[in-house]
Parts: structure tokens; C-alpha cells; sequence
């Protein structure tokens, strides 16, 4: 209606604009989404730059940035299902489907969201990284990674899960629509991408997960990290370590 009405009064003598709550909202609206896409797009790409820079790795740095665009577009799913469409919010908190999701609200999940997911991927890649360059061998790395932070990255998601959860006996709607998205998002995050994705992306893709050729080291100013073939392994017989520097 809004919309109508200011499409009606263009070009009419004296006429500012249109006020009203409908009027207010399509303003906000369009003012938090209007470069909502552009600002996706540079936070990933710095946060690419710096991953490849902590990781000595472009796909390590480019898994990190996808797996976490996963575990938002995931939230933003079932807040659309569970809040938009009803399909569970009137069971669990007996509150009617919303029809919509208040525009305010996507902006501060991914904030929270992208900003939690990139902890635990950095924790849990850094390990895996160390121990890459300690030994040589990816199984191992994966193995050793996700064994050290597994349990650190699962407890502190779960506390995390269940603060949201109790965040979300609050009554306002919006409370526990950000409540519920961000204690899913995180559980997700935790238990499905870094436990399940992480360590088999990282074991498929083998000796290219830790390659950085130099032209693109150097103006990061870090070592560079040439692809290396990996360690042989007997059946029967436990993988040797290869004590490598660590850069």
C-alpha cells in the first residue's frame, strides 16, 4: 500500500514524501538491504585474504569461506520453514507461522553467525595445519586436528546452543526468532559442517589442502608452501611420521 501511495502522488506540487509505519519500514528495509550482497561479498573476500595468509593455503581458505556461507544459507532455511511457514513454531513455542522474517533480523544472524563459524574453522584448521607440517601426511593431520579440537569445538557449541535456546523462552517474536536461527545455525555448524565436511573435504582433496605457490606468498609476506607427495602407506603397517620445519 505503501508503494501505491507514493507511486500515486509522483510529481505532485508540494508533496515530500510519505510517512506511516508501512512508508517507515520500506525505507528501513531498503536501507539494510540495499548493499546487504556488497557487504557479504567483501567481508568473505577479506576473510579469504586473511585465511590464506594464517593457513599458507588458498583451498583451505576458500573451503573455510563456502562451508560457512553453507551454515548461514542452512539457517536462513529453517528460519524461513520453522518461523515463515509455521512448520514447527506453533508446536514447540505456540506461536502462529510469522508470514515473514522482520528485515532486521538476517543482518544480525549472519553477523553472529559467520563471526562463530569462522572461530571454530580457524581452530580447527590451524590444528590440522600444525600437524600437516609436523608430519607430512594429511591423514594424519586430519586425524590428530579434529581429535585435539573435536570435543573443545562440540562443547563450546553446545553451550553456546543452549543459551540461545533459553534466550528464546523470551516473548517477543523477533527475540526468539534470532534466539532459535543462531542455536540452530551454531549446532548445525558444529556438528554437521566442521565434524562431518571438514575432515572429509580436507582427506579428499589430500596434498592440495597445503599448497600456496610463491607468486602468491610473497605479497603476503608469508613462507610460501609447495605441494608435497604424500607419505606411502603399507597396509599393515602404521604410516611413519616425517618430522618436517615447521614455517
Amino acid at each position: 500500500m505503501a508503494e501505491d501511495v507514493r507511486a500515486s502522488l509522483v510529481g505532485l506540487d508540494g508533496v515530500v514524501g510519505v510517512a506511516g509505519p508501512g512508508a517507515t519500514l520500506l525505507d528501513d528495509s531498503e536501507t539494510v538491504f540495499k548493499r546487504f550482497p556488497l557487504v557479504m561479498a567483501l567481508i568473505a573476500l577479506t576473510t579469504f585474504v586473511l585465511l590464506v595468509r594464517a593457513f599458507r593455503s588458498l583451498l583451505l581458505a576458500l573451503k573455510a569461506v563456502l562451508l560457512n556461507v553453507l551454515s548461514v544459507a542452512a539457517t536462513f532455511g529453517f528460519v524461513v520453514l520453522f518461523w515463515q511457514y509455521g512448520l514447527g513454531s506453533k508446536l514447540i513455542f505456540d506461536t502462529a507461522e510469522t508470514g515473514a522474517v522482520t528485515f532486521w533480523l538476517p543482518v544480525l544472524i549472519f553477523a553472529f553467525l559467520f563471526g562463530l563459524s569462522m572461530d571454530y574453522e580457524v581452530f580447527i584448521l590451524s590444528r590440522m595445519r600444525e600437524e600437516y607440517d609436523r608430519t607430512g601426511s594429511t591423514k594424519v593431520a586430519v586425524v590428530e586436528g579434529l581429535g585435539r579440537t573435536g570435543r573443545l569445538v562440540t562443547c563450546a557449541a553446545l553451550s553456546l546452543f543452549l543459551a540461545f535456546i533459553a534466550l528464546a523462552s523470551a516473548p517477543g517474536t523477533d527475540i526468539k526468532v534470532l534466539a532459535t536461527a543462531l542455536g540452530v545455525g551454531i549446532l548445525i555448524d558444529a556438528t554437521i559442517v566442521r565434524a562431518l565436511f571438514v575432515p572429509a573435504l580436507v582427506s579428499l582433496l589430500g596434498e592440495w589442502n597445503w599448497w600456496l605457490p610463491a607468486r602468491l606468498a610473497r605479497p603476503l609476506r608469508v613462507k610460501p608452501s609447495p605441494r608435497r607427495p604424500e607419505p606411502v602407506e603399507v597396509p599393515g603397517q602404521r604410516t611413519a611420521e616425517r618430522r618436517l620445519p615447521v614455517a
